[in-house]
């Protein structure tokens, strides 16, 4: 794993931002991983304004987002679905019909699941999967626990998730319970991984990263066993580390 420290978010966000482009430079057509919350916003700020100077062409590539609330309407201010387009889709060049968000509407959350496992293999897998990771260490929303799934699953949300993402909603009670998440293995399977973590109450979930240890209890550490990770970070958080 190789470990990037920054000065700043702000440089976190223009290193996250320059390997996406290097990706699409490489393979214009390539195949993105794509993440939601407060970490990615500066990546996806870079991302549009090197699109729109063309130093960036998304004309040709393919994206798969990590996860989606469950149950959330699409046209919901606080779904996934509103946050990629209020912060990327909408101001880039991208094909639309190249774009998948897990569903949050699903009926038949096993069948969807099913087809978006589908779709990533159709696709040809995902070429650069880009994350952050919860205080928690949750990546996706593979949430702690004793066993995880592989696949793109419907999962219950911790208490904690749900506690720090109330944030974002008028009230706590308005956090949906569940999310429709990719799995460890779907993560994994991705060929180049970059994980964004910032902010000092996720320091733990370095040391973690970095103790040459797995456990299923921080699931960010499975990240491990990938040969082509990327971990980016800065200065402060990286200061309240036992590294």
């Amino acid at each position: 794993m190789q470990l990037i420290i920054c000065k700043d978010y702000e440089e976190i966000s223009k290193r996250a931002a320059s390997e996406v482009a290097a990706a699409i430079a490489a393979k214009p057509d390539c195949v993105l991983g794509l993440p939601t919350g407060s970490t990615p916003v500066g990546m996806y700020k870079n991302l549009v304004s090197m699109n729109k100077t063309g130093e960036v062409d998304f004309s040709s590539v393919t994206t798969f987002n990590l996860d989606e609330y469950y149950p959330i309407e699409k046209d919901d201010s606080q779904s996934y679905y509103t946050f990629m387009y209020d912060n990327l889709f909408s101001h880039i060049n991208i094909n639309t019909s190249n774009v998948h968000i897990p569903s949050g509407q699903s009926e038949d959350t096993e069948k969807f699941c099913f087809e978006y496992e589908e779709a990533i293999r159709e696709a040809g897998g995902i070429d650069l999967q880009v994350l952050g990771a919860g205080v928690n260490g949750h990546i996706g929303f593979n949430e702690p626990d004793d066993a995880l799934s592989l696949c793109t699953h419907k999962t219950a949300l911790t208490k904690n998730t749900i506690e720090v993402n109330s944030r974002f909603f008028d009230d706590i009670s308005k956090v949906p319970t569940h999310a429709v998440t990719m799995g460890i293995k779907t993560i994994l399977d991705a060929r180049k991984i970059i994980i964004l973590i910032s902010g000092e109450s996720k320091a733990p979930v370095i040391d973690a990263m970095l103790s040459g240890k797995i456990t299923t209890r921080c699931p960010a550490t499975l990240l491990q066993l990938h040969k082509d990770v990327i971990l980016i970070t800065d200065v402060a958080t990286m200061a309240k580390t036992e590294k």
